[in-house]
């Protein structure tokens, strides 16, 4: 399997995990000229960043440990423009989570990080 197939399998179980905890899906892999955000959901009233990484060893670290600065910064981008293409305050309640897979076990990381600006 190539690595784009390797990330949708893995993005639909972190799915299929999200949805039997009661987040409400919104959208998946959405896509703009700043970027991609992996899922986008609701747990209740708060909206939510997914970012998902597997690792099926833990010989290059956890999933949680690659969601580096950068990666933060370039998600905190899409979403921001996100929020303005669906006119969604910037003082609506938010959070960036992170979903890792690490050797098949899934880990819900809730407020990961930070918003930047």
């Amino acid at each position: 399997m190539n690595k784009r197939k390797i990330g949708t399998f893995y993005e639909r179980e972190a799915v299929q995990f999200l949805l039997g905890k009661g987040v409400r899906i919104l959208e998946m892999n959405y896509r703009c000229r700043q970027g991609e955000i992996d899922i986008i959901g609701y747990e209740g009233t708060c909206l939510i960043f997914f970012e998902v990484k597997a690792r099926e060893t833990g010989r290059a670290g956890t999933g949680a440990e690659a969601v580096d600065w950068r990666k933060q910064r370039k998600i905190c981008r899409v979403a921001d423009y996100y929020r303005f293409q669906h006119g969604i305050s910037e003082f609506a309640e938010m959070r960036y989570d992170c979903v890792a897979i690490d050797e098949g076990k899934i880990s819900w990381i809730k407020n990961a990080f930070e918003h930047m600006r």
